[in-house]
């Protein structure tokens, strides 16, 4: 539980580290994390010699196909979302993560032929009224928050397939990636536009340590995923957005009007409705799969 917690938190804090770099152009920290955030989970793979397990999985059909896309999907979430946040665009990100586990749900049903019961549907519904509202309402399609939500639930539906762990998988997509971000980088220094290394020494570590920052959450993650519910930790999933949304209107004092009061409160409204069908669900699932009962759940 407690290293699950503290990964939401280190999720929730990050838009504090990409803050600190928001003198420096979006593309260019998203380079820097691509290329740092492979150099640092190798290390770790070596200390875990977890690379026989992943000489076996890329031997599969189909799999380095499979992480071709999901690196693309992750590249285009992690750009969008270091775009958002230091473009002052906190409050969007979060929401973004609100919608996620919703269109999870909506995939499930779309590409794995999970049955939706009847309550996510009407959670789904509602958080659609609570976009919608925001789309014409607020005057802008809230592109941000809808990129991080397809793009993340397109790469969970990917990883979901793979028989990869989440370093495994991370090592692999930003191996992918590695090449054309350095080379982009490179070209920079040339050219005389690259901030490493001509800017202050914080601004230089900073970039450094974004590897660190981005596979850190995913070691306590891996870690506590493996000793909870699956429920608690559907739970635990909303505590990053929260925190992120609290930095957006209490810390970096972004717009937070009426509007967006109403629209973000139908799409809580939906979480409510979708987190205690699942609690439900899963204590009704446990009772029935007890000694001496008969009852049948349907698949979510």
């Amino acid at each position: 539980m407690l290293s699950a917690l503290i990964a939401y938190i280190l999720w929730g804090l990050l838009p504090v580290y990409w803050k600190w770099l928001s003198h420096i152009p979006a593309y260019e920290i998203f380079l820097h994390r691509t290329v740092w955030s492979l150099g640092f989970v190798v290390v770790l793979l070596a200390w875990q010699r977890h690379w026989h397990g992943l000489k076996q999985a890329l031997h599969r059909p189909g799999v380095l196909f499979s992480v071709l896309a999901s690196s693309l999907l992750l590249a285009t979430n992690w750009l969008t979302y270091i775009w958002g946040v230091t473009s002052g665009n906190i409050v969007e990100t979060s929401l973004g993560y609100f919608i996620n586990p919703l269109v999870n749900v909506l995939f499930g049903m779309l590409f794995l032929r999970e049955q939706l019961r009847w309550m996510q549907g009407v959670a789904v519904l509602i958080a659609a009224a609570g976009v919608f509202y925001l789309t014409f309402n607020y005057g802008r399609f809230p592109w941000i928050a809808l990129t991080l939500a397809f793009s993340f639930a397109l790469y969970s539906l990917l990883r979901k397939t793979m028989p990869l762990s989440s370093l495994e998988g991370l090592s692999i997509e930003t191996a992918i990636l590695f090449l054309p971000a350095l080379g982009t980088l490179i070209a920079f220094e040339f050219k005389g536009l690259g901030a490493f290394g001509h800017t202050d020494i914080r601004t230089t570590l900073l970039l450094i340590f974004t590897g660190v920052a981005t596979a850190s959450p995913l070691l306590f993650f891996a870690r506590g995923a493996k000793s909870i519910t699956l429920t608690t930790l559907g739970l635990l999933q909303y505590l990053a957005p929260t925190i992120q949304f609290g930095l957006g209107v209490f810390v970096y004092h972004e717009a937070f009007n009426t509007t967006r009061l109403i629209g973000f409160s139908l799409i809580w409204f939906a979480l409510v409705i979708y987190s205690g069908e699942s609690i439900w669900s899963y204590h009704r699932q446990r009772n029935g799969n007890r000694p001496g009962s008969t009852s049948r759940l349907p698949v979510s």
